[in-house]
């Protein structure tokens, strides 16, 4: 994603329609924003691209923009998934499409390009892609390396999008840019500068962005019109492309239509077929191709090789009027018939009309008024589905049509309606037999209910694919705070790598910290997971002994003043990284002063598994604690010893220790500095955490703020001997 600005229409936690929540922007372009979202009802990323304000209101790029929804008919892997159109309530224009994760082949160009053996993957990928959508003569006609997304990463996993501009060459269809050029000059074909496009301009555009993702750079085309047209007039340079790849290019690229490929299925089987995709993605499952007035039959469901591989039509406005006043004579007698499909008037005559696909979406949002539109087959079940949206003021759009369906569709639609009605929002998508159910509870025992219903057969022989979350959808920031302030007993709990506001669903809510008790652990653990729904918890605490935790509630909030706490043995030089020590060891601890730290005061204390408090410095043995005077004349940083050998420490007051079975865990050593001392006079050599703390808690209030302190410290473990 890339930074959002304050002229961008949506902003991100944005939620548009009480159904899709903004999360940040993939693009800007001349006429369009998309933007990454996720809806609040399934959970899904989705990509939302949103029509910029002065073009809202604009006939032609409303038109446009619902030529390119069309491309929803259009089921394969390799082209993106186009789904729904809408309009906020203050009129701005967005189309819903799958969300591709990926770097775009212009992200992988920059970066050096790609090897020919993924590129010719890439291409027989993305050709396959190219002939589904040509056989519904549909050009994309502005193929270029951002246009392309490897889903992963994964060059097997090519996707085109952004059918922005693309032509449906259909009787009365129409173009985003009119009859005019449309596309990149870089990568554009010859006949394009003319505004002349078919299938075989995206073959020379696939050619072209193929050769420029191995060379790592776009292609040079001049810098003025007459140099673009003088360059596109000759053959591309493929030298150094190896083969097959270079062949390739070459036969996709060349400057005359004719002489190229002329479908993008020539262009699969000239590929080697290592390097194909799975034979269910060169035979994908498409819609047929609507004709005017919504109709369809089985001439329009096969369209002839020739509709991909005709010659170039002239598509230039002079000829384009025509059909256009010929598709609004067809929508005109279009739109008398609607009048008679909602009312009804015709069925004794002929009978509800014929829908093909006969679809139907019913939606229950948490927040909003409910909506079902499409297709129903009697009217109890519309005037039983109005009733329900009716009752929470609600709207529906259905109409009586007969379908591909079976005699108990409705039935079985009725009963998916009662078996989601208990949860908080819903939705039923239906494609003839095919229907997608999303919704969302917060009560764990009722999704567990409804997904067992769900397994079971429904009437009509309905196949039904569900999605219920456990709600719910965003789960605020704040709202895990106070969980963590609540049950915190050893210092503060923080989250780990935490969102901004709220957590997605499926986002992982992962807590740091330490506790006091196991049973702390557990509460902890109910309470988080009793209001994260489909969301991980991840608890990474420590355990401490009721001493440690009250030494680290009152340092809470001291900064560190980067003194290191050095570790080793009285018995050898080495030092000791881990800090753990088995029974009979003797440790060594030094102190570590900062090269920029030359006055002030220190404080070494050590406290131990069972609560008590041992002063290493100062004490009634070793009473001098001044920087100054530690450092004695030294610069840079300088370690000074605090626990001895036990050796060093005969006869002379010295601290030294021997790890014995009695005292085996975790102690805490800590280091104070302040520029004044930090306790008016010296403390017993050892203490209860208890006294000690009340004594550093006063000694920091009556400072004011952190008066000055600071706090570094380190674990110390001990354990027996393996």
């Amino acid at each position: 994603m890339i930074d959002s600005r304050p002229s961008d229409i949506f902003k991100p936690d944005q939620l548009i329609n009480n159904t899709y929540r903004i999360e940040g922007v993939l693009g800007r372009g001349g006429t369009s924003e998309v933007y990454r979202a996720r809806s609040e009802i399934s959970g899904r990323l989705l990509a939302m691209k949103v029509l910029k304000s002065e073009f809202a209101g604009n006939e032609d790029y409303l038109v446009l923009m619902n030529r390119e929804e069309a491309m929803r008919d259009i089921r394969h892997d390799a082209v993106v998934r186009y789904s729904e159109n809408h309009r906020t309530p203050d009129g701005h224009v967005y189309l819903i499409m799958d969300y591709v994760d990926g770097p775009g082949l212009h992200e992988l160009l920059k970066k050096g390009g790609l090897p020919a053996e993924d590129l010719l993957v890439i291409c027989a990928r993305v050709a396959s892609g190219l002939a589904v959508a040509h056989g519904r003569n549909i050009f994309h006609r502005d193929l270029s390396p951002d246009n392309i997304i490897l889903k992963g990463g994964k060059p097997e996993q090519a996707v085109i999008i952004d059918f922005g501009i693309a032509k449906d060459d259909n009787p009365g269809a129409e173009t985003i840019t009119g009859g005019e050029f449309a596309g990149k000059y870089a990568y554009a074909a010859p006949e394009q500068l003319s505004g002349r496009a078919d299938a075989r301009s995206d073959i020379y555009a696939l050619g072209a962005l193929l050769l420029a993702t191995f060379r790592g750079a776009p292609p040079d085309v001049g810098r003025n019109p007459m140099e673009v047209m003088r360059r596109k007039a000759m053959p591309l340079d493929t030298e150094g492309v190896p083969e097959p790849l270079k062949s390739l290019i070459d036969r996709m690229t060349q400057p005359d239509p004719d002489h190229r490929f002329q479908s993008a299925q020539e262009v699969l089987e000239a590929i080697d077929p290592a390097y194909l995709p799975d034979e269910a993605a060169l035979q994908p499952t498409t819609l047929p191709p609507r004709r005017a007035g919504g109709a369809t039959g089985s001439a329009a469901a096969k369209p002839s090789a020739s509709a991909a591989t005709a010659p170039p039509a002239d598509t230039r406005k002079s000829g384009g009027r025509g059909l256009l006043l010929a598709g609004i004579a067809v929508l005109a007698l279009a739109g008398a018939g609607v009048g008679g499909y909602f009312a009804d008037w015709l069925d004794p005559m002929l009978g509800p009309p014929r829908a093909d696909p006969y679809t139907l979406v019913v939606a229950f949002p948490a927040e909003g008024a409910p909506q079902a539109e499409g297709h129903v087959p009697d009217a109890a079940l519309r005037d039983s589905l109005a009733a329900r949206l009716a009752a929470q003021g609600g709207e529906a759009r259905l109409a009586l049509a007969r379908g591909d369906i079976p005699d108990a569709w409705g039935e079985g639609i009725a009963h998916l309606v009662e078996t989601l009605d208990p949860l908080e929002e819903w939705r039923i998508a239906a494609t003839g037999t095919e229907v997608e159910v999303s919704g969302m509870t917060r009560d764990r025992s009722l999704q567990e209910r409804v997904n067992f219903a769900l397994a079971a057969p429904v009437p009509g022989d309905l196949s039904v694919r569900a999605d219920i979350l456990l709600g719910p959808v965003r789960l605020p920031v704040e709202e895990v705070d106070g969980i963590l302030e609540a049950g915190a007993d050893c210092g503060p709990l923080a989250q780990i790598d935490a969102p901004e506001t709220a957590y997605s669903l499926g986002e992982r809510i992962a807590v740091a910290g330490r506790i006091e008790t196991a049973a702390t652990r557990d509460t902890l653990y109910d309470a988080l997971t009793a209001v994260a729904g489909d969301r991980p918890v991840v608890l990474d605490l420590e355990l401490l002994n009721r001493g440690l935790c009250l030494v680290e509630e009152t340092l809470a909030g001291l900064p560190s003043g980067g003194f290191e706490l050095r570790m080793g043995f009285g018995d050898r030089p080495d030092t000791n990284p881990s800090g753990r020590y088995y029974v009979g060891e003797n440790p060594v601890i030094d102190v570590v002063l900062p090269a920029g730290v030359t006055d002030g005061y220190l404080w070494v204390s050590i406290v131990d598994v069972k609560g008590a408090v041992y002063h290493l410095l100062p004490n009634n043995n070793r009473q001098e604690n001044a920087v100054a005077a530690l450092r004695a004349g030294r610069d840079g940083t300088v370690p000074v010893r605090v626990a001895y050998a036990v050796e060093e420490a005969q006869g002379n007051g010295r601290l030294a220790f021997l790890v014995d079975g009695n005292t085996l865990g975790k102690s805490r050593v800590l280091v104070l500095h302040a520029a004044q001392p930090v306790f008016d006079d010296l403390r017993p050599t050892s203490e209860s955490a208890d006294s000690f703390t009340e004594a550093l808690s006063e000694a920091i209030a009556a400072r004011g703020g952190t008066g000055g302190i600071t706090a570094d410290s380190r674990i110390l473990v001990t354990a027996e001997a393996n």
